[in-house]
């Protein structure tokens, strides 16, 4: 399993939206979900979509969304082995919140374009 994350329980007041970001927060994970919602579901298709992301740091935040059961990771008894992940139940329940947020993206997007114009 994945080692200790420095900030993974620090949550001294019990607020839900430290909480929330302890799960999701950061540069890769929200990406990383939505992705895998986009049926990019294997290691090397969520390389090509996030190019910038390292190797290391993928895996490492794959093994924190597998441990805080927000996807899950399903090894292929095939030679050679193919692994495949899929948000779990507790995974998909963030639809909704990603789904508004890229809406909140598209909008401002559009509204910077419409302000350098």
């Amino acid at each position: 399993m994945a080692e200790a994350r420095k900030n993974k329980d620090y949550n001294p007041y019990n607020c839900p939206m430290t909480h929330c970001m302890n799960k999701i927060g950061g540069k890769w994970k929200i990406l990383i979900i939505y992705a895998v919602s986009k049926n990019a579901n294997r290691f090397s298709k969520l390389q090509k979509l996030l190019p910038l992301i390292s190797k290391q740091m993928l895996v490492n935040q794959l093994r924190e969304l597998e441990v805080d059961e927000i996807l899950h990771r399903h090894v292929f008894a095939e030679v050679p082995p193919r692994v495949e992940y899929q948000l779990t139940d507790h995974g998909k329940s963030l639809m909704p919140i990603i789904k508004v947020m890229h809406e909140w993206g598209l909008v401002d997007l559009e509204l910077k374009a419409a302000l350098t114009n």
